[in-house]
């Protein structure tokens, strides 16, 4: 396995399929899936290389894999094709993103049993060849990236703060909000 963005095979195929023309528009497939049940929905998410895809994007991109894939008709019957961002607590689904996002609180799960577990909540410590680092209580371990199912980033305060930065730049002006208005101080009005 190369990365986490397609697991089952009609997946796999449709990556083929949009990949092209999703980095043809300058951005990147983040993650594919193909999702049944009552109502089919084809869920892609994808990304600016250096992040902040926004809504437009999203529409762009739908129009565009809209008539790809009416000509290639990859999928039996009706489905709903979902063009998403991959938002803040994204999936890390190439061995770039856990470079990337070094520093950052991930869960990662595994295929098989690792010392008992498949599941490993921790910091993420970067990339040694192709081996995930992760900080757990018991210390930094590697996870060979071929072994890892499920990659994400959890939603944390600094997550938060970085990704607001990352939006609005490093030219905000805090005191152009209005106050916090708290409890205590509608209390004190009514009084």
């Amino acid at each position: 396995m190369s990365d986490l963005i397609a697991k089952a095979a009609i997946d796999v195929r449709l990556a083929g399929i949009v990949t092209p023309v999703i980095e043809d528009m300058g951005f990147e497939l983040v993650r594919l899936r193909l999702m049944s049940g009552k109502n089919t929905i084809l869920q892609i998410m994808a990304d600016r290389p250096e992040g902040n895809i926004n809504v437009d994007d999203c529409a762009e991109i739908s129009h565009a894999l809209s008539a790809i894939l009416d000509v290639e008709d990859p999928i039996d019957g009706e489905y709903a094709l979902e063009v998403s961002s991959p938002g803040i607590d994204r999936p890390l689904t190439r061995l770039k993103d856990f470079e990337t996002y070094e520093g950052y609180e991930v869960k990662l799960v595994t295929s098989e049993l690792i010392d008992g577990r498949k599941r490993f909540n921790g910091t993420l410590r970067g990339v040694e060849g192709n081996e995930v680092l992760i900080e757990i209580p018991e210390g930094v371990i590697g996870l060979d990236f071929d072994w890892l199912v499920e990659a994400k980033l959890l939603l944390t305060d600094e997550l938060i703060a970085e990704s607001l930065k990352a939006r609005k730049g490093d030219d905000l002006d805090e005191s152009e909000f209005d106050e916090i208005e708290t409890d205590e101080d509608s209390d004190t009005e009514e009084e």
